[in-house]
């Protein structure tokens, strides 16, 4: 590696291999290290409402629901969705690529009103003169998750396939014709450490390892879904995943990438991962549920990922409902 670049920061030594994605609703965070694309979900966006200086983006969310002249539950859905719209409109004045807004945790077993939620806010983001080309639709990797993905595509309303945490889920989601799925490391690492005690090294990380295999496969048999990396607790997963197509990364974590210029070594190339041993796994419904419910881990953390996004967005809901009076 030359000096210059050893001269980089890790941050855009990872930006020439990888997009970067930042995992926040915090504008100032987004100027700072300035990624293509944000991902967003109610734990973030309540974090965000909080603070002081988007009070103004709150209230503008709460007058345009109130020129619906919706009241009682209808007012605080119609708040609810606007807040989340207004968070994207921002953010997309930040980022050149693209917003992912997160659908309800409570709909991820129900696929018609997923659908009916996504084009929803497709239509929100249309008013405020969004197209869709910027948006994703983020919804959890379940069997209705992925059917309502599966319709969404064909409209052309891309789809953020989330708290994905197995080989099943992943193959299901590029069938579906996603855009793009999130693949979360970090919660795969806690699973793992909670279960045997021990520690793990990045490269032998059980999240990392299990988006290297997805990658692989994906790259292998010619799905066009992008592979987005998530959720992770340390730099050493990152610089794992170097290579995969994007990476989204909390501010805590990009500025570490920033305060270093070590080397970043591509670990992901399509060329390495079509030579993956890996076999083509048939899936319909009945194959799907079973191999999700033999894998204890990806059960689990699915199961426990929508309980936490549904309890975050009751905080936010409880928020905005103090708000409204």
């Amino acid at each position: 590696m030359s000096n210059a670049s050893q001269a980089l920061s890790q941050l855009d030594q990872l930006k020439a291999l990888t997009v970067v994605v930042a995992d926040t609703g915090d504008f100032a965070t987004l100027k700072q290290f300035a990624p293509r694309d944000a991902t967003t979900n109610p734990s973030l966006i309540l974090k965000a409402a909080q603070m002081t200086e988007y009070r103004s983006v709150v209230e503008r969310a709460i007058t345009d629901a109130r020129k619906t002249a919706a009241s009682g539950q209808k007012l605080l859905d119609e708040v609810m969705d606007a807040l989340l719209i207004a968070f994207g409109v921002e953010i997309l004045k930040i980022v050149p690529g693209r917003v992912s807004t997160e659908t309800d945790a409570n709909l991820s077993f129900d696929t018609e009103r997923l659908v009916a939620k996504a084009r929803r806010f497709i239509e929100l983001y249309q008013r405020q003169g969004i197209g869709r080309e910027r948006v994703l639709i983020k919804i959890a990797s379940s069997w209705e998750g992925i059917r309502a993905c599966e319709i969404l595509q064909r409209e052309g309303i891309n789809c953020n396939m989330t708290l994905l945490f197995s080989l099943p889920q992943a193959v299901a989601c590029a069938e579906a014709g996603a855009k793009l799925i999130s693949p979360f490391v970090g919660r795969i690492l806690d699973w793992y450490k909670k279960s045997t005690g021990k520690d793990f090294a990045p490269a032998e990380d059980p999240g990392v390892l299990s988006v290297k295999e997805i990658y692989a496969y994906y790259k292998k048999f010619g799905h066009a879904t992008e592979v987005m990396g998530a959720s992770f607790r340390n730099k050493g997963e990152i610089l794992e995943l170097a290579g995969c197509d994007l990476l989204t990364i909390s501010p805590q974590l990009l500025g570490e990438l920033k305060n270093s210029t070590e080397p970043v070594e591509r670990k992901l190339s399509p060329a390495l991962a079509r030579e993956s041993p890996l076999e083509r796994l048939s899936l319909d419904e009945k194959r799907f549920r079973w191999l999700l419910n033999e894998n204890a881990m990806a059960t689990e953390k699915t199961a426990e990922g929508i309980r936490l996004f549904h309890a975050d967005a009751q905080k936010l809901a409880q928020f905005v409902g103090a708000r409204l009076g």
